[in-house]
């Protein structure tokens, strides 16, 4: 009784708002992955530690595609599909290189200069219309996010930091294919072709320094692939419900998770500079979430 009438609230909700809490969901999934990652990578290349990553995303949807028939996931045109795989690898290959050398808070901090590109993005290349709200939250963000950042930058990990804060655009740019391919394709189809490419494309690069996993760390391979797909999913779903700068300003909520994790697994307890930046994130998070929600109802 309880479950019908929490997704019949759920579906009143505005587009807008639906949009937001997908986004919330994805940011609190990714944080998972994200922390049971950094662990593999003390375990293995960080390459092959991606390969793995998304091959097992792909294995946890074949039971989907086998019962839909692999004719349900025939994409309406290859040429995009394949082209956020190469922009998404490219990412990636940047993310996981520097992914053990950085503690999960300071990762997903980084990782927040992505909405930035992103309502660029959106605005030069699929013409949406960024209200000033939009802006200034992600402004307000970007500002806690620097208040994280900047000390890390001239200290040891600088060059790492740096390496990591490439990747920014470039999931930027695959974030923005994915909102297009919403237009023609379903959100399993996205997420399927994106394994399907991106295992594909990062495979040469984990045979450098290939070592065969134990029966428990396919397991735990597994695991990783259900929380990526699942997350892309939804991030997916939160693309096609609004406006992708709609989404960003409740991204920065993900740094509280993080945070959280990387204390509870690594012992890497915030710094000043990651409490009072998150602080603000967290504040620009509410702020635009409510004003979104009142615009929606207006």
């Amino acid at each position: 009784m309880l479950r019908p009438m929490m997704f019949s609230y759920f579906r009143s909700l505005s587009p807008a708002v639906r949009a937001m809490v997908w986004a919330i969901a994805a940011g609190l999934i990714f944080s998972l992955l994200n922390t049971q990652m950094r662990v593999l990578t003390f375990q293995f290349d960080p390459f092959q530690t991606q390969f793995l990553r998304y091959l097992m995303g792909l294995a946890v949807m074949l039971p989907l595609v086998l019962r839909s028939g692999p004719g349900a996931f025939r994409p309406n045109g290859l040429s995009g599909q394949l082209w956020r795989g190469v922009v998404h690898t490219g990412g990636l290959l940047f993310w996981f290189a520097a992914l053990p050398h950085l503690p999960i808070a300071d990762t997903t901090a980084i990782g927040f200069t992505t909405p930035i590109f992103i309502m660029i993005g959106a605005a030069l290349v699929l013409r949406e219309p960024v209200v000033a709200a939009r802006w200034v939250a992600a402004a307000v963000g970007f500002a806690g996010v620097m208040i994280v950042v900047y000390p890390k930058l001239s200290a040891s990990g600088g060059a790492w930091s740096l390496a990591m804060l490439i990747s920014s655009p470039m999931f930027a740019a695959s974030f923005l294919i994915t909102k297009a391919l919403t237009k023609r394709d379903s959100s399993e189809v996205i997420v399927v072709w994106q394994s399907i490419t991106v295992s594909l494309f990062t495979l040469p690069f984990a045979l450098i320094h290939w070592q065969w996993p134990t029966a428990a760390q396919w397991a735990i391979f597994l695991v990783c692939g259900l929380l990526g797909s699942t997350g892309h999913w939804c991030l997916t779903n939160a693309y096609r419900l609004a406006d992708i700068s709609a989404t960003q300003g409740v991204r920065f909520l993900d740094l509280v998770w993080a945070s959280m994790l990387g204390l509870l697994v690594f012992g890497d307890r915030p710094s000043a500079s990651t409490i009072a930046g998150g602080c603000v994130i967290f504040g620009a998070t509410v702020w635009i979430a409510r004003r979104e929600a009142v615009r929606a109802a207006g």
